[in-house]
């Protein structure tokens, strides 16, 4: 898949009001939010283990895989349920969280 298709696919989870899932090397299952996307990053606000305080990263469309997370479902109310989410494999480790 080219950073052009990934993209295609990413772009319509940029809304902070919807969650996507994301996958690095070593650690799975993170839950975040698209905050933007280039043809060549993702920025990612990822949610930490500290409430009220987020991981900002920006990850090369070029390391990252785009498919769907069939085992969680949208969160906003007022739109059509969707059965699925966005899951982004990552093939780096997670960048290091600096408090």
């Amino acid at each position: 898949m080219t950073n052009h298709e990934k993209r295609k696919k990413i772009i319509p989870w940029i809304d902070p009001a919807e969650r996507v899932t994301v996958h690095f090397l070593d650690v799975k299952d993170l839950v975040a939010e698209v905050t933007g996307s280039t043809e060549q990053v993702v920025d990612l606000s990822i949610e930490t283990r500290v409430p009220h305080m987020r991981q900002h990263v920006s990850i090369p469309l070029s390391q990252t895989e785009v498919s769907e997370d069939l085992g969680h479902y949208t969160r906003d109310p007022e739109r059509p349920l969707k059965r699925h989410r966005l899951m982004l494999v990552v093939n780096e480790t997670r960048p290091a969280i600096i408090y």
